[in-house]
């Protein structure tokens, strides 16, 4: 019986947009009160709101918890961000 968790399972559960519950998480890659980045089993997450600040962070489970008011949660894709790499550096050359 390992203590890492070994599944690919990947749950969001987000309450009243004030508390957010994420299993399958890999690893917390920044955090500050308006945004989370989280690599999951499914790809990076990012979390923003207003006020966020962790909750619960068991690493070995894969589980965290943010409180504070969501605003958003977008999956952020490689081939989505080399299309706006390319956008982007037009625009600012």
């Amino acid at each position: 019986m390992g203590r890492k968790r070994e599944t690919n399972d990947h749950d969001i559960r987000l309450i009243s947009r004030k508390q957010l519950d994420i299993t399958g998480v890999k690893q917390v890659e920044s955090f500050d009160n308006e945004e989370f980045l989280l690599e999951t089993v499914m790809g990076f997450l990012s979390v923003r709101g207003q006020n966020l600040h962790m909750k619960n962070l068991n690493v070995d489970q894969g589980i965290v918890s943010i409180e504070g008011k969501v605003y958003d949660l977008v999956y952020l894709d490689q081939s989505q961000q080399e299309k706006s790499k390319g956008l982007f550096g037009k625009l600012f050359k």
